[in-house]
């Protein structure tokens, strides 16, 4: 069993798509478009869709994060949610921390706790949480 978070970016997921590629090396697994959907579903659909993610999955690491447009109802929210990465080393730690915060906003900076040699919390321009640690072994 495993679990596969699924974020709804509310009109921004090819962006957000772009922007795991180079924060924290995504690979795009699949990617479907609202025009690609069957003509029923696309009967659904709010016009000026078609172009929009109706589901996409990426890796990252060794884990599959799905993520959608949602219905582009405005602004997303990620409340309540936090993704975690944990890195190999100090210095993984700090690059995946430094990139994911280009355009957000650092909740506690990072720095060494009892539980990892590197720990620190940012929110990326999405909105979304996240946790970047090098646990100590």
């Amino acid at each position: 069993m495993n679990i596969q978070p699924y974020l709804s970016f509310e009109g921004r997921a090819q962006e957000a798509i772009d922007f795991y590629k180079g924060a924290v090396g995504a690979s795009e697994n699949v990617v479907m478009l609202f025009k690609d959907a069957p003509p029923d579903v696309q009967a659904q659909i709010s016009p000026g869709m078609g172009d929009k993610v109706m589901h996409a999955c990426i890796k990252i690491g060794d884990s599959d994060v799905f993520l959608s447009d949602g219905q582009c109802g405005g602004k997303a929210s990620f409340s309540g949610v936090t993704l975690t990465i944990n890195a190999s080393s100090d210095g993984e730690a700090d690059k995946l921390f430094a990139a994911l915060g280009k355009g957000g906003q650092v909740t506690m900076p990072m720095a060494e706790t009892f539980f990892a040699t590197r720990f620190g919390m940012v929110d990326d321009k999405f909105g979304v949480h996240w946790m970047v640690l090098n646990p100590k072994k």
